[in-house]
């Protein structure tokens, strides 16, 4: 039972959420139909099943144990917070994540702004447990919270020009102490080929473990392609730009020899840095723990790897 706190009481100013994160809450438990004194994490820790759908995609759903929340959290390439694994914890909660509107524009027939309260109602939400591998070789399994990205494509009605889905993200110095650092040249940008961005596993994704979306992984929402490395994941997103000639994406510009376009998960094709044959579960009995084989299109074969009939991976990676 929850303590009740006298009038007269004084609330620490820890202790009051903000009011930003209460209304992007509100707005994810509305979209989830969940319990409006239950967040997901609270209903999973009392044996309440959540009220999103879990997914019925195959692949969607993976065997492995999720990584504890708390890893999942404070360990994340979030460079516009810092470089460091745990500093965008700490930084990203300057963020302002209301109000916040995502423009969707170019090769199609109803251009639009979605605001997120929008893009919170456009589809039923799902819940999807994905394996999430980095090129620097660690990997994490998360339950995230969304839909398809396709539900919101679909919206504006690509033309038969649109070949490419361009993503950018937010760069506000204001807010994201990392873009001084002039590490990438920002905002950051990522890419998809269209048939890519519309297969079904292509997550837009408000939320993981049940609630809204930590800012240091990507509030208020996000990318999340299962079978590419972690960085092809754009985080707090604001623009989704449909074209006809392949985007130059971030990592891209800054390291052709070390990032392709396609960022897909390969075991068979190195960095110039970093062996992709292995990875290390974050989590899993620290930093001696063995390292498992890397699966090819991260064990989403079956589900992708009809994208890629013909193509040299070795050219195109």
């Amino acid at each position: 039972m929850w303590p009740i706190r006298s009038p007269r009481m004084k609330v620490p100013a820890s202790e009051i959420t903000p009011r930003a994160l209460f209304e992007q809450r509100r707005l994810l438990l509305s979209a989830l139909a969940l319990p409006a004194t239950l967040s997901g994490r609270a209903a999973q820790a009392r044996g309440a099943p959540l009220a999103a759908t879990r997914s019925a995609l195959p692949g969607a759903l993976v065997m492995d144990k999720p990584t504890e929340y708390r890893d999942a959290t404070n360990y994340n390439n979030y460079y516009e917070f810092g470089l460091d694994k745990d500093e965008p914890a700490r930084q990203a909660q300057r963020l302002r994540t209301q109000p916040w509107t995502v423009q969707v524009d170019g090769e199609c027939l109803k251009p639009q702004t979605f605001g997120l309260e929008e893009l919170l109602k456009l589809a039923p939400m799902e819940e999807r447990i994905y394996r999430l591998r980095c090129v620097e070789g660690w990997s994490m399994v998360i339950p995230w919270i969304g839909y398809s990205l396709a539900e919101l494509l679909k919206k504006v009605e690509p033309t038969g020009k649109a070949k490419y889905v361009e993503f950018v993200t937010l760069a506000d110095k204001a807010q994201m102490p990392g873009l001084s650092a002039n590490v990438l040249d920002w905002p950051y940008r990522e890419g998809l080929r269209l048939d890519e961005a519309l297969h079904p596993l292509t997550l837009l994704s408000f939320g993981m473990y049940g609630e809204v979306l930590p800012k240091q992984n990507g509030a208020p929402l996000r990318l999340v392609v299962p079978w590419k490395y972690g960085f092809k994941s754009a985080k707090s997103l604001v623009r989704i730009r449909l074209t006809d000639k392949m985007p130059m994406t971030s990592w891209n510009a800054a390291a052709p020899r070390e990032y392709g376009f396609f960022s897909n998960v390969n075991p068979q094709v190195d960095h110039p840095r970093w062996s992709q044959a292995s990875e290390r579960r974050i989590g899993e009995d620290g930093l001696f723990a063995k390292r498992r084989p890397t699966l090819m299109f991260n064990g989403y074969a079956e589900q992708v790897g009809q994208l890629y009939t013909g193509m040299d991976l070795r050219r195109w990676f």
